[in-house]
């Protein structure tokens, strides 16, 4: 990879860029690309590496911050700020990759010491150079990236630009922030948090931080609100006008777009990628009388004759035979019954909440309320709805009070929004094998540092079943197995359901239980996690960016022993999860038990399966571990590729609204 101080003057000053928008806050405007500027993207992201080493120059940059950092022991904390503040004029004038950078990372660097009592190591050093110029960089799990985050963050905020870090949940946001509020606090940097309960007044006092944490949903639903309706914001002009006309034009939140650091960039902007983020109104379109109806025909229609299920894009299609039918059965019906095409719109809803969508694996009822649970990081999606009456539908199933539905007033993708930033970098343990989608999306680089020590963590063979029975009491025999040798266990699932049997299977033995039931909890059962002999049973909760400590008995009998209970749709979440083990040199192990019922393996490949299941083999309920590979590449290369495909179609819905919008003359957000 190419040093850092030969980037053009627009990369490394990105506040003075030549793609700014036309908007009175700052924000960057995306070119729109033709389909042939597209091919030739798509041609040459498929010649670069998905992911470039780091190059001698980063070595050499590592080494001049701990140099220089030498000089600032003897230093008091007074000394040390003001060394900081004088520091903005250098920054801005040379911008975030040039010499006064060395100064600033060695300030913050002293900083972290003096307040949590570590320096950075030089893969950290490197990590920040690279998020600070706009870089997406892999780090292995464990390696610190949160102390990684205080170096790019205290930087970019010394020099006077507005700095968002954003987390990929609330019990993330709220943990790195505290982490690092000594440090910002000690280099005298304002700092805040926004969680999406906090109140409106203090919410936009906290927008204007020098450094805000924030979770990728509240931040992007309150740049959504605070932009509907507000015509104002269109241009300066119209900004100037308002605040002639009014005195005082209302705040906005966040008042800018400047620079955004994403920790485990791949969730946010790939995983949550695939749908749009709605902002809508109460309308009632679907009553409860017309889903119980729905939901009554959809019982009596019969798979194969009536309908078809595409097991692989979660969808249902009615045959010509299941029309005629659903017409006959509500012949006497009226409203939106008599529109052949919305009564099949509802029954196909129907169809969707009795065999697409099953409780405790896609949603959870709580306090009377059907709650989303998104499947990659097994946590409650708070106050979303499915679209279109689905929601109402899965209610009805339920037994449960229906909700209104709602209208949509302002949507965005993720792709759109942080594309909007001036400049953003961000770091993920796992993001080479969706290197060239986001250097194609994103426009960023990926850059791939280093370990800081050599990695301990040893991976068993898999074991593959042929049914979930049979899987379960393996995965309880051998956990606790590991924990009479002293080791802590991490059972990671991919449901509330199975982690709950999983629960039961294990009966008296002591263990804790972390899914969307428990999310309150999480801070408590993690802190646990790596006490020897605990057993964890956890959903993907337990999958990003945590951190289990071990207890120095644990790390003697041989670290965390992860075991995975099923393959995940990408492969990524699989290495999510096994990275718990292992890190920053401790010892670890992890293995995989499989069945081939399992979901991911039957959706994607049904196939390959039901093939395996014909094999003859002497151990009465297992199968041959040697199939397990060409099972997990096979099931995870198509449901990666079909995600892919969904999220190319998502950006392009996007970008037609878009020209949709600005034909009739409306801004679209």
């Amino acid at each position: 990879m190419s040093d850092l101080s030969v980037l053009p003057p627009w990369r490394q000053r990105p506040w003075i860029g030549r793609d700014r928008a036309p908007t009175a806050c700052p924000e960057r405007r995306h070119p729109r690309l033709k389909w042939w500027d597209e091919a030739a993207l798509v041609a040459l992201t498929r010649l670069h590496p998905r992911a470039r080493p780091v190059s001698p120059g980063d070595w050499r940059f590592a080494g001049r911050v701990i140099r220089r950092g030498r000089r600032l022991a003897d230093l008091d904390d007074a000394a040390l700020q003001k060394a900081a503040q004088a520091l903005r004029p250098a920054l801005l004038e040379q911008g975030l990759t040039g010499p006064a950078v060395t100064d600033s990372f060695a300030l913050v660097r002293e900083a972290t010491f003096r307040t949590l009592g570590y320096r950075h190591h030089k893969v950290q050093i490197m990590g920040a150079r690279h998020i600070l110029a706009g870089h997406l960089t892999e780090m292995a799990t464990g390696e610190g990236k949160t102390a990684t985050t205080a170096l790019a963050a205290c930087t970019a905020a010394l020099a006077g630009v507005p700095t968002h870090v954003v987390t990929v949940n609330e019990y993330l946001r709220e943990r790195d922030y505290e982490t690092l509020r000594p440090i910002y606090d000690l280099l005298g940097l304002s700092s805040a948090q926004v969680a999406p309960d906090t109140d409106p007044a203090a919410k936009a006092e906290a927008y204007r931080a020098a450094i805000l944490h924030v979770s990728n949903t509240t931040l992007v639903f309150d740049y959504l609100r605070g932009r509907l309706g507000r015509d104002d914001l269109v241009s300066p002009q119209r900004r100037a006008a308002m605040r002639l006309a009014q005195g005082a034009a209302p705040p906005v939140t966040p008042p800018g777009l400047s620079f955004a650091i994403v920790d485990e960039v791949d969730s946010i902007l790939i995983d949550e990628a695939q749908t749009p983020l709605i902002i809508a109104a109460p309308h009632q379109q679907v009553g409860a009388e017309d889903c119980a109806l729905a939901l009554s025909v959809a019982r009596g229609l019969r798979q194969g004759a009536d309908f078809t299920i595409r097991a692989d894009a979660r969808r249902i299609d009615l045959t010509d035979a299941g029309r005629q039918r659903v017409a006959r059965a509500i012949d006497a019906a009226a409203g939106l019954w008599t529109i052949p095409r919305a009564r099949e719109e509802l029954i196909g809803h129907a169809l969707s909440a009795l065999h697409l969508h099953h409780r405790d694996q896609h949603y959870i009822v709580t306090e009377g309320k059907v709650q989303i649970v998104d499947e990659f990081t097994g946590r409650v999606l708070a106050d979303r709805q499915w679209q279109a009456g689905l929601h109402q539908m899965v209610e009805v199933k339920e037994g449960l009070t229906v909700s209104e539905a709602r209208r949509t007033l302002a949507q965005i993708t993720y792709q759109e929004f942080f594309r909007r930033y001036l400049w953003f970098g961000g770091m993920s343990g796992t993001l080479s094998e969706v290197g060239r989608e986001l250097s194609r999306v994103y426009d960023r680089p990926i850059a791939r540092i280093p370990t800081n020590r050599r990695l301990r963590r040893r991976h068993f063979r898999t074991r593959l079943f042929r049914g979930e029975p049979r899987k379960i009491a393996a995965i309880v025999a051998r956990a606790r197995r590991m924990a009479r040798k002293g080791r802590p266990v991490l059972i990671g699932t991919r449901s509330v359901d199975v982690s709950e049997r999983i629960s039961v299977a294990l009966g008296a033995h002591p263990h804790q239980v972390l899914n969307a039931r428990q999310d309150a909890e999480e801070a408590r059962i993690i802190a646990t996690a790596g006490v020897a002999g605990q057993i964890t049973i956890a959903t993907n909760m337990a999958g990003r960016g945590t951190d289990i400590k071990l207890s120095d008995a644990a790390r003697q009998a041989g670290g965390l022993h992860v075991i995975l209970s099923e393959f995940h749709e990408s492969r990524r979440i699989d290495r999510q999860l096994m990275g718990r083990a292992g890190r920053q040199g401790d010892p670890g192990s992890t293995e995989a038990f499989v069945a081939v019922t399992d979901p991911v393996l039957r959706r994607f490949a049904g196939g390959l399966c039901a093939f395996a299941r014909l094999m003859p083999w002497p151990v009465p309920g297992r199968l041959p571990s040697i199939l397990a590979t060409p099972l997990r590449r096979s099931a995870q290369a198509r449901a990666e590729r079909l995600g892919a495909r969904n999220r190319a179609a998502t950006l392009r819905r996007s970008a037609r609204l878009a020209d949709l919008m600005a034909f009739t003359g409306h801004r679209t957000q």
